[in-house]
């Protein structure tokens, strides 16, 4: 599928996912937490840059997404911004700051929006929070849905594990992704769930798809940056391609440098003034 240059120059809107899904062009999303990288993001060309909790294990160190907090997560989010010129940028809203009270999501949703420059919030679930999607929605901000496996619901299913593998969770799923795009969600995300199930959902609702985890069937793809650059090595899932081997990289060039501070050719006659 070959889009004209002035096409790909277009500012990426919630608007245009949906006449993307509708001509059959996927959508391509990867997630940036700060300005540097989310400025070579935007450049390569992705459609959607998510800010996601995964910030919590990637810049933070946190064994879960749980313990990030909204300041943190709209301060990421104001440097991936800041960086950012063409693509969607979509914050997650982190665990705490929407579930079971709309109204402290719906003031979580609007600092989200005024403070970090953010275009659309994410949000992990059903029926369970439709009051708090639907609240957010009345001030006017696109929420992305995200269903599946979904990483703040830890403790709940103690597991990383493929989710809605058998039928009653299946059948739930897939009539919380219709309500979603019944309520006013613009876009769905689905995390490690059976891809025939994934494709199920794509077909069943007008709304993007995007997967994780989620087999080709589904209208577009997200990883994280730092996972599929190789710059962490610690987590290896069926569902990761790494592209590049940053690690290695990175690993080389600062020893090369430490070697040469120790040895005095660093800095040689014509770095000095």
């Amino acid at each position: 599928m070959s889009t004209n240059t002035t096409d790909n120059a277009r500012k990426v809107t919630t608007i245009r996912l949906s006449e993307m899904k509708q001509r059959g062009e996927k959508i391509a999303m990867l997630t940036a937490y700060d300005y540097s990288l989310a400025r070579l993001v935007d450049e390569a060309g992705i459609d959607v840059i998510l800010v996601g909790d995964s910030a919590s294990n990637v810049m933070i160190g946190n064994p879960t997404t749980l313990p990030i907090t909204l300041d943190q997560m709209i301060y990421h989010a104001k440097c991936v911004t800041n960086g950012t010129k063409r693509a969607l940028v979509v914050c997650d809203m982190p665990f705490g700051s929407y579930q079971g009270n709309s109204k402290e999501a719906l003031s979580s949703a609007i600092r989200i929006m005024k403070e970090s420059g953010a275009e659309a919030v994410k949000i992990e679930g059903g029926s369970e929070i439709r009051e708090s999607i639907e609240r957010i929605l009345t001030a006017g901000i696109p929420v992305m849905g995200h269903l599946g496996l979904t990483p703040q619901s830890i403790n709940k299913f103690g597991t990383y594990n493929v989710r809605a593998k058998n039928e009653a969770e299946a059948a739930k799923l897939l009539e919380d992704a219709k309500m979603l795009e019944e309520i006013g969600c613009f876009a769905l995300v689905l995390e490690k769930i059976p891809a025939k199930l994934a494709k199920q959902v794509a077909e069943s609702i007008s709304i993007p798809v995007i997967g994780i985890g989620a087999g080709s069937g589904v209208d577009g793809q997200v990883l994280v940056l730092q996972d599929m650059l190789g710059i962490n090595k610690g987590f290896s899932p069926k569902f990761l391609r790494r592209y590049a081997d940053l690690a290695t990289v990175i690993d080389d060039a600062i020893t090369s440098y430490i070697s040469d501070v120790k040895s005095v050719d660093f800095p040689n006659e014509n770095e000095q003034y």
